[in-house]
Parts: structure tokens; C-alpha cells; sequence
């Protein structure tokens, strides 16, 4: 049987797009309905494969960012170099058919399932498989704390970011701080750098408290977040990290 289910999320299935939703003038959400979808879990991802009328295929792998339990969404951010984003940020509309597989993935993955604190770091797009560990946090209910820092050039560049004013402002136990790196706008509060061990040490929990990290972002965004966790005294074993690079999008 556990065969047949891997083989199942391995096999590339048609879904429908839903509903699109333009988070920044570079991002959209894309709502899909995959009829043999088999559930996922919070960090898992999907495969998603385009073919032209030549037969040529490019096929890209997207975070998914819905909690489980709540459908299917992803959230692709348009690469201007890019073969399968920007047809998926400019083109795809609601009711066109989407080549999927998944999900996939077993380690960047979050269940809810203890009550140790959470620290979520993202950069750019690195927030989609951490948002959707926010809202699973939130559609269960779980009392585990949990704070994220989010690094974005400016403030039109946050994805999600009225929901994430909304869990700011409403939700208990979820911390959310932001960092602008490029410009701020007037009467900006949050941080204006890049994150360093400082920062890290600011907002992260000691390391005595065992959270589980999960950082996200570009590679060197990761590997310079990551460093900074362990010159702090964070356990090598506790920080789990996705990139992304350039794939060509």
C-alpha cells in the first residue's frame, strides 16, 4: 500500500486552475482543484510541468501554500529569464488544466504536532512553505509559539502581507518581524538591514529553549542565516533549510 501512495504523488495529474491572486505586481497565488489529490503536509512541495505545441517540456518545482487540509495553492513569483513563471504569473488563468505532481518532500516539513517554539526565516519568496506552516499552526490551533522574520526589499515586495498583519495583530503566540533591506517608507518601524547574527540573536529564542528553525530564501540567504544560528549556539540538528537558485524559473 505505502508503495501505491508514493507511486500515486509521483504520477503527474492534470488540476484546474481555480482562482489566481496577484500578491505583488512579481507574484501571484494560483488556486488549483487536483481531483487525486492526496493531502500534504506543511513545507511539502509540487512539481509542475509545462509542454509547448513542439513537444518541449520545462518543469519546475513550486512550494505549496495552503495549510493542510485546505486545498491546493501555490505561489510562484515571475523570473523576468524565466520558462515556466512567467506563464504562470502573466497567462494562466482561471479554468486552464495544470500538469502537477506531489507533494513531495518529507524533511522541510512541519506537523504541529509538540508544543516546541518555532522559528521561521524567510527571505523573498522563501516565506510560501513557511506561511503555510503558519496557517496549519493557525487551522489547528496548536499552542506551540512561533515567530517569523521575513526579509523583503521594501514593503511592496512582502508576500502575503495583509495576512500577515491580520496574524500580526490577532493571532496568539505568532510573532511576525519584518526587515526591509532596500528602501523603507515613512514611519517604518520594523528592522532596515540585511539579517546578521544580531538580528538573529533579537529575534530568535535562546538556544536552551530547543525551537525547530525553518529557513527559507535564496542560498546565500540561507547559508548566511543558518551561520549566524549556529555561531549563536542554535543545534545544527534543529535548523532545517530549502533553497533556491537559479533554475532558469
Amino acid at each position: 500500500m505505502a508503495g501505491t501512495a508514493v507511486l500515486g504523488r509521483l504520477s503527474w495529474q492534470v488540476a484546474q486552475v481555480s482562482a489566481t491572486v496577484d500578491e505583488t505586481a512579481r507574484v501571484r497565488t494560483i488556486r488549483l482543484d487536483a481531483g487525486q489529490w492526496p493531502g500534504h503536509r506543511a513545507g511539502q512541495h509540487v512539481d509542475v510541468r509545462l509542454t509547448a505545441e513542439d513537444g518541449y517540456q520545462a518543469e519546475r518545482s513550486y512550494s505549496i501554500a495552503s495549510a493542510p487540509g485546505q486545498g491546493l495553492e501555490i505561489t510562484v513569483e515571475r523570473l523576468e529569464d524565466g520558462e515556466v513563471s512567467p506563464y504562470l504569473v502573466d497567462e494562466l488563468r482561471a479554468g486552464d488544466g495544470l500538469e502537477l505532481r506531489g507533494p513531495i518532500g518529507g524533511y522541510f516539513v512541519w506537523d504541529g504536532d509538540d508544543d516546541r517554539p518555532v522559528l521561521l526565516v524567510a527571505g523573498g519568496s522563501g516565506i510560501v512553505p513557511l506561511m503555510a506552516m503558519i496557517r496549519h499552526r493557525l487551522t489547528i490551533e496548536s499552542s506551540a509559539p512561533m515567530r517569523l522574520l521575513y526579509s523583503s526589499r521594501t514593503i511592496d515586495e512582502v508576500i502575503y502581507r495583509d495576512e500577515l498583519d491580520r496574524v500580526a495583530a490577532d493571532a496568539e503566540g505568532v510573532e511576525i518581524f519584518h526587515t526591509l533591506t532596500r528602501a523603507q517608507p515613512a514611519g517604518w518601524t520594523g528592522y532596515a538591514r540585511r539579517i546578521d547574527q544580531e538580528l538573529l540573536r533579537e529575534v530568535s529564542w535562546a538556544p536552551a529553549d530547543g525551537a525547530g528553525v525553518f529557513v527559507c530564501g535564496s542560498t546565500r540567504f540561507v547559508e548566511a542565516v543558518a551561520e549566524g544560528l549556529l555561531a549563536l549556539g542554535h543545534d545544527p540538528l534543529s535548523i532545517k533549510t530549502e533553497r533556491f537558485g537559479g533554475t532558469g524559473g
